[in-house]
């Protein structure tokens, strides 16, 4: 509890700071086309995730994806992007699946993972100021929970979080592009997927899943700039 109070007192400096940049610059607009090197806003959205190689596919996971984002402007059509997000990822199985060799069969299985997020890009724009662009995203892992229903209910569960563990660190490469729709307001649709795996070597219980793990997600978010 006290990592998710420091982030979010960190978040909430960061979206003052928004504020107070976007309020600086309310006399003067993108559509007069005077130069600026920074500026910035909120984004709010939702993650469509899954955990490639734990024996479920689909994006079947939701989770909350909501921060600041801070451009610094390197050329006339190009700019450097970074982020600071809450961000929930992880994996949800809702079908039996039977384990080979091992006597009993997944009925449902949900892990659960909150990350405090610092993605940086570097992005292209259009003469609309609709951009796309490409970069890294660093993660803490602030929260997780790992949950299994199995039968028969004899079989003895294992404790995730104590004996296989999630990694504290996680970092992604990302996609994305956001679209201008009206004013300050952009549609951004990203992919990110990790570039380590979430786990330890050979660190998973037997039958739920390959040795290495990935998170795997899609992210749909609306974004307003202080323009």
């Amino acid at each position: 509890m006290a990592k998710i109070r420091k982030f979010a007192a960190l978040l909430a400096v960061t979206l003052a700071g928004c504020g107070l940049l976007g309020k600086s610059y309310a006399q003067s607009t993108w559509y007069e086309e005077e130069p600026r090197t920074f500026y910035a806003g909120p984004i709010i959205g939702a993650n469509f995730t899954q955990i490639d190689g734990d024996n479920y596919a689909g994006y079947n996971k939701v989770g909350f994806n909501a921060g600041g984002i801070l451009y610094a402007h390197l050329a006339d059509k190009v700019a450097v992007s970074m982020e600071i997000l809450f961000s929930q990822k992880g994996a949800r199985g809702t079908f039996a699946k039977a384990i080979s060799n091992t006597g009993y069969i997944i009925q449902k299985y949900n892990i659960n993972l909150n990350y405090a997020e610092v993605p940086v890009q570097l992005c292209f724009f259009d003469k609309r100021k609709s951009h796309f662009g490409g970069g890294l995203s660093y993660s803490q892992l602030i929260g997780t929970k790992e949950t299994a229903v199995v039968t028969p209910s004899s079989f003895p569960m294992p404790d995730f979080e104590k004996d296989y563990p999630v990694k504290k660190m996680d970092i992604n490469f990302i996609l994305g592009g956001s679209l201008h729709l009206y004013k300050g307001f952009f549609l951004n649709l990203r992919f990110q997927y990790s570039v380590i795996p979430l786990r330890k070597g050979a660190n998973v219980p037997t039958g739920f899943g390959r040795t290495e793990q990935f998170s795997n997600m899609w992210t749909v978010r609306l974004m307003y700039l202080f323009i």
